[in-house]
């Protein structure tokens, strides 16, 4: 993970904003590079600490780069307004890009090069070490969570922007490496080329074991153990899927006939396909899905791993 503090105005909106992006795994409001230690908010209005309202962004550069933070940075701030931001006026709202990794240096000066290219008016966003960061008051983090009405000088389209927004140079080639490190290679071919495992052969097809079955890529819930049964066909079949939104289902012309095809609605995995010679006591639908596709999360452990929502369906169902 890499760090970079934004001071982008009042730190509610940005805050927000920042945590939408893709990519951004924490982030935390605060007080930095002032000459005061253990500022209050009440201090910091004061204008008399030099501390600036600032978002610690903490990030995974194999999925975001920090250019791309800062062209996102860029789309809401007004370099050339001093002290201020939209309605909030004070040095505690200077825009500034403060970096821990020296490194990343010359790519923020290249970054406010650009900007200042644009425009004939000065630019007063600061590029600096961060020299101190002092978390800001509980109430602060994640304001505009608890206070989803609250006070806000950041467009809303700015929002949907940034929780829409990929790295195109992080995309598709970073994505296939990260999935191959760890998936095997029967794993791959089936999700992402839509390949089909050899029946009778795989670890699911006679697989009896409580639990719940995700998406081997991205860990969505997609069927639960009570909803499989044994259609002799030598794949994992189920009645049906966790939810209809779990899935989605693709019409599939390939092999010279018509077929369903099911993949993962989040991970976009491809699954199996879906039929209608399933038991009629059941709806009358097989769902035949690779088990390659498939990671099994056992009962005892579904809790543990987030899934605990649904041990109480599988134990009513299984009763």
């Amino acid at each position: 993970m890499a760090t970079i503090y934004f001071a982008a105005g009042c730190f509610w909106g940005a805050e927000k904003y920042f945590s939408l992006v893709h990519g951004v795994s924490n982030t935390l409001v605060g007080y930095a590079n002032g000459k005061t230690q253990n500022p209050t908010y009440q201090d910091v209005l004061t204008h008399t600490t030099g501390h600036v309202e600032t978002v610690q962004v903490t990030f995974d550069p194999e999925i975001v780069s920090l250019s791309f933070l800062l062209d996102l940075f860029f789309d809401i701030i007004d370099p050339s307004q001093k002290d201020r931001q939209g309605p909030d006026i004070g040095s505690q709202y200077r825009t500034g890009i403060y970096y821990v990794d020296h490194k990343d240096k010359d790519l923020i000066e290249k970054a406010l090069q650009k900007v200042a290219q644009k425009t004939d008016s000065p630019i007063y966003t600061e590029c600096l070490p961060l020299s101190s960061f002092y978390p800001a008051e509980e109430y602060h983090q994640k304001y505009l969570e608890k206070n989803p009405g609250g006070y806000c000088h950041i467009r809303a389209e700015h929002f949907e922007h940034a929780a829409k927004a990929k790295d195109r140079e992080k995309s598709e080639e970073d994505s296939k490496n990260r999935l191959t490190d760890r998936l095997t290679e029967l794993q791959y071919r089936v999700t992402q080329e839509s390949a089909t495992e050899p029946p009778f052969q795989n670890p699911y097809w006679d697989f009896s074991e409580k639990g719940i079955y995700v998406d081997v890529v991205s860990g969505e819930p997609l069927f639960l153990s009570s909803d499989k049964f044994d259609s002799g066909c030598g794949w994992p079949s189920f009645s049906k899927p966790l939810a209809s939104k779990a899935i989605s289902e693709l019409p599939d012309h390939s092999l010279g006939r018509d077929r369903t095809e099911v993949r993962s609605a989040g991970a976009d995995s491809h699954l199996g396909h879906v039929f209608s010679d399933g038991p009629a006591s059941l709806g009358g639908l097989r769902y035949c899905i690779n088990s390659a596709a498939l990671r099994f999360v056992p009962l005892s452990e579904m809790e543990k791993e987030g899934y605990g929502k649904w041990i109480e369906q599988i134990k009513d169902t299984d009763q």
